[in-house]
């Protein structure tokens, strides 16, 4: 198996991603020529979540207008958690749908958010305890919190420094009256022992540890990193 990341060096535009993967699938003739099935996961803060008894397909851009900037030509897409009546309502990125439906034909493309959100509730559905999920990103974080199986938050916080990160971590632990000092915390994506970031949040919530999945041979990283990814493969 092939794996491959690409970072850039500051944020990337939509086509800026196209062309970065457009140059690497022609550079991999040798694996895509032999793909039978393709998966694309979007990961943005362009979200949100919609209880399904609340959801109209055909107004779904109304449910993102009043945390994302919407154009009227964007094209709005949704996710639906099978046995959790929830739609994730979400903006692909559509430059990159095309991109991969040119070159493979039909695919599959789901947001990052649908699939943490899935494992986590499937995790905790007979679950007492209060827990908080966070999965870090460059300059955004998703956090899921949960109790007695059920879900109290999913949202997206962007942040600069270490300070908004926590601020934002603290303040909604603050509105859901769970404690800092007692809620477990799970961690995924770019953040680990060393970092500014884990420092800053071991200071004020006590029990941190970092999510696991299976290390897989051809990705060379920690286990909680790409946690998105290896859960889907």
């Amino acid at each position: 198996m092939h794996f491959s990341e690409k970072t850039f060096d500051t944020l990337a535009s939509p086509e800026d991603i196209a062309l970065a993967l457009s140059e690497e699938l022609n550079s991999q003739l040798a694996y895509t020529e032999n793909i039978q099935e393709v998966t694309l996961i979007h990961s943005s803060p362009y979200y949100t979540i919609v209880p399904k008894v609340l959801f109209v397909a055909d107004k779904a851009s109304e449910y993102l207008k009043f945390n994302t900037k919407i154009l009227s030509n964007d094209f709005v897409a949704h996710d639906t958690l099978e046995g959790h009546a929830i739609e994730v309502v979400y903006l692909p990125f559509v430059n990159i749908n095309n991109l991969l439906f040119d070159t493979f034909g039909s695919f599959s493309y789901y947001h990052a958010s649908t699939l943490f959100l899935k494992y986590v509730l499937n995790n905790e559905k007979h679950a007492q305890e209060a827990k908080a999920y966070i999965r870090v990103s460059e300059d955004f974080f998703d956090m899921i919190v949960v109790k007695n199986g059920k879900l109290l938050l999913c949202n997206n916080y962007h942040y600069k420094s270490p300070e908004d990160f926590i601020y934002f971590t603290l303040f909604c632990l603050e509105q859901l009256q769970l404690n800092p000092n007692s809620i477990k915390t799970l961690l995924c994506g770019v953040i680990d022992e060393n970092s500014t970031l884990y420092h800053m949040l071991y200071t004020y919530v006590r029990h941190v540890s970092f999510l696991e999945a299976t290390l897989l041979s051809h990705m060379d990283k920690a286990p909680h990193e790409h946690f998105i990814l290896k859960t889907v493969l």
